[in-house]
C-alpha cells in the first residue's frame, strides 16, 4: 500500500470535496481516502492503481494538481 497527499487546485467549497470523493471512490484500489478543500489523502494498492491514475482522477472531476 502506497499512501500519498495530492494538494488540489480549484477547490473552494463542500461541494467541491464531494466532487473529488466521489471521482477517487470510484477507482478500483483504493483502500482509505480522506478530501478537505485543497487536498486529499489516499492510500492505494499499487498492484491495482498508480498515482498517476489517482491524479487524472481529481483532473477529470474538474480540478489541477498542484506541483
Amino acid at each position: 500500500m502506497k499512501q500519498i497527499t495530492i494538494r488540489i487546485d480549484g477547490m473552494s467549497c463542500q461541494h467541491c470535496v464531494m466532487r473529488v470523493k466521489r471521482a477517487l471512490e470510484g477507482l478500483a484500489g483504493i483502500s482509505d481516502l480522506s478530501v478537505e478543500v485543497g487536498s486529499a489523502q489516499v492510500t492505494f494498492d499499487e498492484s491495482k492503481i498508480q498515482q498517476s491514475d489517482v491524479e487524472n482522477a481529481v483532473i477529470k472531476a474538474g480540478y489541477k494538481i498542484k506541483s
